[in-house]
């Protein structure tokens, strides 16, 4: 059997989201491979060092294009040049015209809950790919219950076409034995890991954490991720409110620096209005750092019970939250170790095993 994947999302600088899921699974994937399952991983341009090497069994497959590549020449190369059994799109967007069973992985419909954060081309694209992506599809994979829900709801989609796979978390990140950062290294700080858009809620996070260094006065706030759509909103924030030198902006970080933020903050805050899963908060708990989270979405479903909740339209509730970490050191003892356990849960290795399994049995062989 032949598996063909779709991996550019993997084969880009900046790590984050579908990038560290498709990564993970082709690492696990080239090691699997042999001569009973093979793989070839579909690229628009060569393969960054960081992606496994080839061998055998496990080869990358480099179509050239500027436009319409999985509309038009990634269908016309499975058509005449690389034959496959069953194609994976780890993401969203399945090849045109295709002349295998397709599986495709969607990891969140948030551009139906808030089309507002989306260019309207990307949001037609999103829309209408991925209708025609999970209507071709032979099985669906959602990474969580929530976007299975969601699937249902926005595609009209029987609940027996969608499989769920959790994602894994990568708990060897970087060098596990680094120092704090520099930017950090005098104070005690909150951390929050994702991209700076509106559905993040980061100005509740921020209007929190002013209320709470009022009788805190020696924290920080580290906000580590690229700026995304609609960001500048939050930098007002920060403007009016006279944050500046409380509030640290990292932008996106190397894995080193993003294991010394998880290890050396007070706590992690995952404050989003909706997740289709939440690997950051997996990462958190990794490296022992305890974890808030809204209560919304996908997020109770990963967090389970090694997470403090809180409404995240009532800055006051999370301003309590992280007030109850300071004053209740059992509180948060409890936490760390409930998220070292809540960990055991998820693997990528579990994932990628989960996911070929339901690739293989697509297969017309």
């Amino acid at each position: 059997m032949i598996i063909g994947v779709d991996g550019n999302e993997a084969n880009v600088e900046k790590q984050v989201g579908v990038s560290v899921y498709t990564k993970n699974l082709l690492y696990w994937y080239s090691k699997w491979a042999d001569k009973n399952i093979q793989f070839k991983v579909f690229l628009k341009k060569s393969p960054l060092n960081f992606l496994p090497r080839e061998n055998k069994y496990y080869k990358y497959v480099v179509v050239k294009s500027k436009f319409l590549w999985s509309q038009l020449f990634l269908p016309i190369n499975l058509y005449f040049k690389n034959k496959v059994n069953v194609f994976f799109s780890p993401a969203h967007y399945a090849p045109r015209f295709c002349p295998v069973p397709i599986v495709v992985t969607i990891h969140d419909l948030s551009y139906f809950i808030y089309p507002d954060e989306f260019l309207k081309k990307d949001l037609y694209q999103l829309k209408n790919w991925t209708k025609y992506s999970v209507d071709k599809a032979s099985k669906i994979i959602a990474v969580s219950k929530t976007t299975k829900k969601d699937l249902m709801k926005f595609y009209n989609l029987p609940e027996g076409k969608i499989e769920v796979v959790y994602n894994g978390f990568e708990k060897n990140i970087g060098d596990r034995t680094c120092d704090r950062t520099s930017e950090v290294k005098k104070d005690k700080y909150l951390l929050f890991v994702g991209t700076i858009q509106p559905r993040k809620n980061l100005s509740v996070l921020i209007r929190a954490f002013n209320k709470f260094i009022q009788t805190n006065q020696g924290f920080k706030l580290v906000i580590a991720g690229k700026k995304g759509w609609l960001f500048e909103e939050i930098f007002e924030e920060v403007e009016k409110l006279n944050l500046k030198n409380k509030i640290i902006f990292t932008d996106h970080v190397s894995d080193k620096k993003l294991v010394s933020l998880y290890k050396n903050a007070f706590c992690f805050i995952m404050p989003s209005l909706y997740e289709g899963f939440g690997i950051p908060i997996l990462e958190a708990m990794a490296y022992g750092c305890p974890v808030i989270s809204s209560f919304t979405s996908s997020l109770p479903e990963i967090g389970g019970e090694a997470c403090l909740y809180f409404d995240p339209n009532n800055l006051n509730d999370l301003t309590d939250k992280i007030s109850q970490l300071i004053n209740d050191i059992e509180l948060r003892n409890s936490l760390i170790e409930k998220g070292k356990e809540r960990i055991k849960l998820f693997s990528w290795k579990k994932c990628a095993t989960e996911t070929l399994n339901i690739i293989k049995n697509q297969s017309k062989i």
